[in-house]
């Protein structure tokens, strides 16, 4: 049930953990997280949107795997340890959500159950990722362009992997044989770092809109079209439309995913 207007907000706690210290975003690197100002390496907004995916699922189950959505923008880091805070709370459609460290607000966004028919997927090109990459650049990166991944097996493995990474407690994923929606939303920024050499980026928010529950055995590929690249306060930014889809084309999620692919302190 909803809670009514002025009750406490429902909370749910979690150590983060950075599940990219070794990527090659370093970003995600103690060093070179510090030379760009943050106290140490960040936590990847995949996982923050992981954290924040729990009050949706603990609300609404496997419904909300099969065809909610939620909007996420992330504000400030999070770190590896840091024991963050989900708040849900009353909003005009579904809940509103707030990730928190201490007093300090990391993310915030929404999750609804959308009464609209979903989205029809249309027309999309495969593009595989290229034997070599480019480097990140305005025309890499151009509005227009699709980006491919390579197919990507949710073994048991690795699904139960990425559920003690992002600390989830619901058992309806190994129950179901279900898998986590940080996963899914972890194949868009596969269509960033498979088509281009990038140096420490950023993710920044996403809108998803599930349209199918993956499940444990699926393999997973992304359509990624490039929808912009702009320059916003001496960052450079790519906008994707992207559709996470399962091996046999039916599509599990479009996402609209959102990169700071050059941070202004890279220039």
């Amino acid at each position: 049930m909803i809670p009514e207007t002025g009750e406490m907000p429902m909370a749910y706690q979690v150590s983060a953990y950075n599940l990219s210290a070794t990527s090659e975003n370093k970003i995600h690197d103690d060093t070179v997280a510090k030379r760009f100002g943050f106290t140490g390496a960040l936590v990847p907004g995949v996982e923050v949107y992981a954290y924040a995916c729990h009050a949706a699922v603990a609300r609404w189950g496997r419904d909300w795997l099969e065809r909610g959505a939620a909007e996420c923008r992330f504000q400030s880091p999070v770190y590896d340890g840091d024991l963050v805070t989900v708040e849900e709370t009353v909003a005009a459609e579904g809940i509103g959500l707030l990730v928190r460290r201490e007093a300090a607000t990391c993310a915030t966004g929404r999750a609804w159950m959308p009464e609209e028919d979903p989205p029809a997927m249309g027309e999309t090109r495969w593009q595989a990722p290229p034997s070599q990459r480019p480097p990140a650049s305005e025309d890499s990166l151009a509005p227009g362009l699709w980006l491919g991944t390579h197919p990507f097996e949710v073994t048991p493995a690795r699904a139960a992997e990425y559920l003690a990474a992002v600390r989830e407690t619901d058992p309806l994923y190994a129950a179901a044989g279900l898998v986590h929606p940080g996963l899914l939303l972890r194949q868009c920024n596969q269509a960033l770092v498979q088509n281009v050499v990038l140096g420490p980026w950023i993710h920044v928010g996403s809108a998803v809109r599930n349209l199918a529950a993956a499940r444990v055995g699926d393999v997973l590929t992304t359509r990624a079209r490039v929808t912009a690249n702009a320059e916003r306060k001496g960052h450079k930014i790519v906008e994707l439309d992207a559709w996470v889809l399962r091996g046999d084309g039916v599509p599990l999620a479009r996402v609209a995913h959102t990169a700071i692919w050059r941070p202004r302190q890279a220039a």
